[in-house]
């Protein structure tokens, strides 16, 4: 508090205006421990609000206004600050502890123009503690997770997905509010490299396009140039290969590699941190043809800066809180997450791709002959055949008779997803007239979803022609990017506004068209959705991403982890990837080095949100690759199932809680240094410690369990808790996935499913892992349709008290339809040789272990 006199007083109005050197900043409270900062432009279009939904509830809030200009706005648990002599604001927590703070100075908002039209370039730079870890912005392919001082291009394409949030361990999260390309910490120096000749034979490789497979021939090319470093220190470094993808990323500093991945399909940018010595250094990078590289640098100092080139306003959100707290409050302000049905829990089998209605139902059955769990088989492209790309109608000569087809899936209790894009063959019937009432966005073959009467046009064609008919079960939106971040000098919503101005955000109108749609018209059934892209508030229309069109080696399962712990940290709940790579070798079927990394990537697979399989030009049923992969792969996907109950509790905590299930070690260690280190550790829900193998060989592996706790391996009931805080030194079998159990934990497992909703299976085991009390309350509901929305589901508690080794099981809370009145557990504690059967009719029952 400062001497001079202040006025206090309580506001009920949307938002707390400051005068500062760039204008006014209107500051609007959205929920107790968030505020929204916002500095707009004049002369601009009014854009819809995307991002934030009508349920962000605004409230009084105390305005305090000093006579030397400083001004504070209080909220419960969160605070600003307005300092008037640095022009400046900090946000301070609910116990008056900094969290965040602007830099002096850095606030611009410039005008430009993008197409002929008035918009502006905004930068924001905020002090990052040298303590500090930030995670998120989304699904990156540069492996890192900590992004603390890393430079990262925040655009849409196969394999990125750009979400421009953070989460930190000092107690906040942030939202950049904008809808276009945005520069995370630029670089302040750039160079544009020189080529400087070629690099080994040319090689033809097999590539996946917009217009279906097709083979490509392609060389290396090398280019240099060199960089001078005023000082010694760590410097991140963006390499932007010049154009819309990459093949390659290699980079070499003065003979020393940073970065060397390649893969058909690449980001166009990529980044890394260095640590360097001043003076001159000489870079190399390594490309392919038409690649023009540039470098760009900074060096950390301590910040993070956000830069946004087109936009309506400076615009960023602050929500106080541990992590938890900052996504469910995220989720309350933008969206909530409905329920995937129980089905999508368990396994889902994808091949690029079966050919026929024949051969797709013959491997559905195998499935079922060999009694290897599956609840989803699914239909990648060219379905369409003869009739042109998505043309939203089955070629019959491969697929003579799709609603019996997916009938007789649906007797085998399996369900169908098939792809669907969105772009259409302009010579297709529904092509053909969508481009006569123009609707596709100009000069490309990408449907206009910013217009509504395109997206309506799209949605009547795909209920009509595709829902209704066949009552497929799922859709796999594919390149809602759109591919290849096609927006950039186009125009949209009918020609209305640049592309750039909703450049990142094209996926959200797609999934919002099908989810309402699906809704609409297939009000019975969860809407299920597959997509390759995502933005900022799109959980609340329950899509699942995935991260595109990736290779197969170690650092590329390495990376996919890594970003899909960077999405989770950004707010969006679904993810997986195409466990197995989907580039795969050509000998994948007797390459015994593959079948190792495939077995890894398919482990991991096990404890993501959603089990997915998936490859090019590939055959990917486990029994196609010997005995090995096949009982491995079975052991994984059976153990999948045996979490179904657990997965499916966690699940619900996503939808109604605004948890996060996939979680990075921030979540529940903020405080330990060491844990927040690891890249691909993760936890997967509240109890399972997920340790992944991302390198090969089958030796011992040093991992390190997070402090506070106490560990089970799973894999071996009977043996001693680890202490956490420790390293251990664990064999890792190819059959064995580094995996340990939290003290405290109770695990509802299923027996015997061969299906998620599988009720000829035995009852659940409860299991209970002593050393410390410990609660579970299992969610259970019809599995899929929105009853649960209307309150129609259950949980039944279970309470252990470690000292008296007592397990009470509470009265069950709620009902829903078909709910048995009376049902048994097997109860034991692990390790335990002896079980104990219990009825249980909805009453507390006490029980003894």
């Amino acid at each position: 508090m400062v001497s001079a006199a202040a006025c206090l007083c309580a506001q009920a109005v949307q938002t707390a205006d400051i005068v500062t050197r760039q204008g006014v900043v209107n500051i609007t409270p959205l929920a107790d421990n968030a505020l929204r900062i916002r500095l707009a432009g004049d002369d601009t279009h009014s854009l819809e609000e995307l991002v934030y939904t009508g349920d962000a509830y605004r409230k009084h809030y105390d305005v305090m206004r000093y006579e030397n200009g400083d001004v504070e706005v209080a909220l419960p648990r969160i605070k600003a600050r307005y300092t008037a002599s640095t022009d400046a604001l900090t946000f301070y927590d609910e116990n008056g502890k900094e969290i965040l703070s602007e830099k002096p100075g850095t606030r611009t908002i410039t005008p430009a123009e993008t197409q002929g039209e008035p918009t502006y370039g905004v930068s924001m730079t905020f002090a990052s503690p040298e303590d500090e870890s930030l995670y998120g912005t989304g699904q990156f392919q540069d492996g890192y997770l900590d992004i603390r001082g890393l430079s990262r291009r925040l655009t849409q394409v196969n394999t990125q997905i750009a979400i421009p949030f953070v989460l930190s361990n000092k107690g906040y999260g942030m939202l950049w509010n904008n809808y276009g390309f945005t520069d995370f910490n630029p670089g302040g120096d750039t160079v544009t490299l020189t080529p400087f000749g070629e690099l080994g034979d040319e090689v033809t490789v097999d590539v996946t396009t917009g217009l279906g497979n097709k083979r490509e021939k392609r060389r290396d090319n090398a280019f240099t140039a060199d960089i001078d470093l005023p000082a010694a220190g760590e410097y991140s470094i963006l390499l932007d290969v010049g154009q819309k993808m990459a093949r390659k990323h290699k980079v070499t500093i003065d003979d020393s590699v940073y970065v060397d991945v390649n893969n058909v399909w690449l980001p166009p940018t990529t980044s890394f941190i260095a640590e360097l010595p001043a003076g001159r250094h000489t870079v190399v990078v390594e490309g392919v043809d038409g690649d023009a590289p540039t470098l760009a640098w900074d060096k950390v100092d301590g910040t993070t800066q956000w830069s946004s080139p087109v936009a309506q306003a400076l615009d960023y959100t602050v929500i106080a809180g541990d992590a938890d707290q900052v996504i469910a409050t995220y989720r309350h302000l933008t969206g909530g997450t409905p329920m995937l049905p129980r089905w999508m829990t368990g396994y889902v089998h994808c091949r690029e791709r079966y050919d026929t209605q024949a051969q797709l139902l013959e491997n559905a059955a195998e499935f079922r002959r060999r009694q290897i769990p599956i609840d989803c088989i699914v239909q990648d492209w060219q379905w369409w055949g003869k009739y042109g790309w998505n043309a939203m109608k089955f070629d019959e000569d491969k697929y003579p008779d799709p609603a019996r087809m997916v009938d007789s899936l649906h007797r085998q209790d399996i369900k169908l997803m098939i792809s669907v894009w969105s772009k259409i063959d302009k010579t297709s019937e529904v092509g053909g007239e969508a481009e006569a009432r123009g609707y596709y966005i100009p000069g490309s073959d990408w449907i206009d979803f910013f217009n509504p009467e395109a997206a309506s046009y799209y949605w009547s064609n795909f209920s009509d022609r595709l829902l209704k008919p066949y009552r497929i079960d799922a859709w796999w939106q594919d390149a809602t990017e759109p591919e290849n971040d096609d927006l950039a000098g186009r125009r949209v919503k009918a020609g209305e506004l640049p592309g750039e101005v909703y450049r990142n955000v094209y996926p959200m109108f797609v999934t919002r068209t099908v989810y309402q749609g699906l809704r609409g018209d297939d009000p019975g059934r969860r809407a299920t959705i597959l997509t390759r892209s995502g933005f900022s508030g799109m959980q609340r229309y329950g899509a699942v991403t995935w991260s595109g069109d990736v290779g197969n080696d170690w650092e590329t399962l390495r990376r996919q982890i890594a970003g899909g712990l960077g999405q989770m940290a950004a707010g969006l709940p679904w993810w997986t990837y195409d466990a197995g790579g989907f580039f795969r070798p050509g000998d994948q079927y007797s390459d015994t080095a593959y079948h190792e990394r495939f077995l890894r990537w398919l482990q991991v697979a096990t404890f993501l949100p959603v089990m997915r399989v998936h490859g090019y030009m590939s055959d990917t049923e486990p029994w196609r690759y010997g005995e090995l992969v096949d009982s491995v792969s079975r052991k994984f996907i059976e153990l999948r199932y045996r979490l179904v109950p657990y997965i499916y509790t966690m699940a619900a905590k996503v939808s109604g809680e605004g948890y996060t299930m996939m979680r990075p070690l921030v979540f529940d260690f903020p405080a330990d240094a060491e844990a927040l280190r690891q890249d691909n550790t993760f936890m997967f829900g509240a109890s399972l410690l997920v340790c992944p193998v991302t390198d090969p060989g089958e030796g011992i592996r040093d991992i390190y369990l997070p402090q506070g706790e106490l560990w089970y391996d799973l894999w071996e009931p009977g043996a001693e808790p680890y202490i956490g805080g420790t390293t251990a030194s664990m064999a890792v079998p190819v059959d064995r996935l580094p995996v340990f159990v939290r003290a405290g934990s109770i695990l509802p497992l299923a027996q015997g499913r061969q299906y998620a909703a599988d009720k000829a299976g035995q009852p659940l085991e409860i299991v209970v892992f002593p050393g410390k009390d410990g609660e579970f309350s299992l969610y259970e509901d019809a599995g899929d349709g929105y009853g649960y929305e209307n309150g129609e589901s259950s949980l039944t508690g279970f309470r252990w008290d470690d000292k008296t080794g007592t397990l009470t099981i509470d009265a069950a809370e709620g009902s829903y339809p078909g709910m048995a009145a009376e049902r048994e557990f097997i109860v034991s504690k692990f390790g335990d040789k002896e079980s104990r059967r219990v009825a249980y009719s909805g009453q507390t029952v006490k029980v003894r272990l």
